[in-house]
């Protein structure tokens, strides 16, 4: 297992960054990402304070909310064309990490978006896809939840220099109606 306390220049970076190169290679990705591309995640460069609000039971009808504290600190890959998000989560539980990992493929003018998590290291989620359009990014995925079939849509808005909102939701519908699950608001640390 990788100490997570080593510096921000770690393996686990050295590691993100091999495999991101790999992963945006696969996808078809041969050169190096638009002026514009390269631009999409410039406005999450840095360190963060965030505030969580997440559905304590997903896809129940629940309307019970926690909230707690984090950090998040993210920094450019490949030149923009890919990046790397780490995350603290202070829930009332527990401390954990996680990871987001993207990447841009030119040949679908598109980003993927990856998960890792400290409590599961032995997998990456299923990866959301999307663009940013008009200042909003939204990404989809189909994946599960508990055995459902569920389609996953992680949104960015709110965006400026000094914060921004991410919030995760689940149809059950094939994108009629939406959950939404998880808000996180970003503040400049």
């Amino acid at each position: 297992m990788i100490d997570m306390n080593l510096t921000r220049r770690s393996a686990l970076e050295i590691a993100v960054a091999g495999g991101l190169v790999a992963m945006a290679g696969s996808a078809g990705g041969a050169g190096p990402p638009s002026a514009a591309a390269a631009n999409d995640w410039a406005f999450l460069v840095g360190r963060w304070k965030v505030r969580h609000r997440k559905l304590r039971e997903r896809l129940t009808g629940s309307n019970d909310w926690i909230e707690f504290d984090g950090s998040s600190e993210n920094w450019p890959l490949l030149g923009g064309g890919a990046n790397v998000e780490d995350n603290i989560f202070y829930t009332p539980d527990e401390t954990y990490r996680g990871v987001a990992l993207r990447a841009f493929d030119p040949a679908t003018n598109s980003w993927s978006i990856w998960w890792l998590d400290s409590r599961a290291t032995d997998r990456l989620d299923v990866p959301v896809r999307g663009t940013f359009e008009n200042g909003v990014g939204t990404f989809l995925a189909e994946d599960s939840w508990k055995g459902t079939p569920v389609t996953v849509r992680f949104r960015w808005s709110d965006i400026t220099p000094q914060s921004a909102k991410w919030e995760q939701a689940f149809s059950t519908d094939g994108g009629a109606t939406w959950e939404v699950n998880w808000v996180m608001q970003f503040t400049r640390a």
